[in-house]
């Protein structure tokens, strides 16, 4: 019985201390918590990768890092692991993008990208740099919120010329939209694309 117990003391000792237990919580909670708010706006929105899939991308690019480091290796030793975190959150983004849309135009980027960010932001936690982490997750949330609000103004914009591929040609009787391909009209479309 003595050598079971030995032996979970051991599986269960890569925490050696009280301070080391707290730096551990820290760093996955602020990892957590700041992929939350990056995910919040994608969820408001709609996203399929919405606010659980932001918490787990920044909590697993947290502990990828976490552990390697806290096991006393050094950070220029750490630059595989950051790689592998960096090209698998390229596949998570790419599931992301590849999704298109009735008209052929991709959709997806903002979310990919906000994956790849609250990777960053993860790393960012795990490797203790957590002002680093705060600051770039309110530069995505700007960049989400604000910049979002930004766009939608441009492109209500009534005098904007018409994005490239359309047809300002007037159109036959029974059409009040342009179709995306150049010369054809689809009537009975009413959205802008």
């Amino acid at each position: 019985m003595s050598s079971i117990w030995a032996t979970l003391q051991q599986e269960f000792s890569d925490v050696p201390d009280l301070a080391e237990a707290v730096v551990i919580v820290v760093r996955l909670g602020m990892a957590t918590l700041l992929g939350a708010l990056i995910g919040l706006d994608r969820e408001r929105k709609g996203k399929a990768a919405g606010l659980r899939t932001h918490m787990m991308v920044s909590l697993g690019a947290a502990l990828f890092i976490l552990v390697p480091l806290r096991s006393g290796i050094p950070v220029a030793d750490s630059a595989r692991v950051l790689q592998g975190i960096i090209a698998g959150i390229g596949f998570l983004g790419a599931g992301a993008i590849l999704k298109q849309d009735n008209h052929g135009a991709i959709r997806g980027l903002t979310t990919a990208a906000s994956i790849w960010v609250a990777a960053a932001v993860g790393i960012a936690t795990g490797m203790g740099h957590e002002i680093t982490a705060i600051m770039g997750t309110l530069a995505a949330l700007f960049i989400l919120v604000v910049m979002a609000h930004l766009e939608r103004h441009v492109d209500a914009d009534p005098q904007a010329a018409p994005p490239a591929g359309y047809d300002t040609a007037a159109p036959p009787a029974g059409s009040d939209t342009h179709s995306p391909v150049r010369g054809t009209h689809e009537p009975g479309n009413n959205e802008r694309h």
